[in-house]
């Protein structure tokens, strides 16, 4: 009588596995951070009374650039218009 190897217990199957799990735990992190970016620029605005018109708070909130969303949380804390966000300095 042989042994029966069933797939999902195979050394490939394993690596496989092993492999999904840390890029969901990477892509995770990354939409975290992402998030938070995009919290933060809008609590600065938040506390130093800018309005933040409702395109403003759209284009923030989808935008999934994190270097981006970083230069966006610079310029909020010296902006005086919630649209200095996106104009070139």
């Amino acid at each position: 009588m042989t042994a029966v190897q069933y797939f999902w217990r195979h050394p490939l199957a394993e690596k496989v596995r092993e492999e999904g799990r840390e890029q969901g735990l990477e892509q995770g992190l990354e939409q975290g951070h992402i998030q938070t970016r995009r919290e933060m620029t809008l609590r600065i605005l938040e506390r130093r009374a800018i309005p933040a018109p409702d395109a403003v708070r759209e284009r923030v909130e989808t935008c999934t650039d994190l270097d981006q969303l970083d230069t966006w949380a610079r310029r909020a804390v010296h902006a005086t218009d919630a649209t200095e966000l996106f104009t070139e300095q």
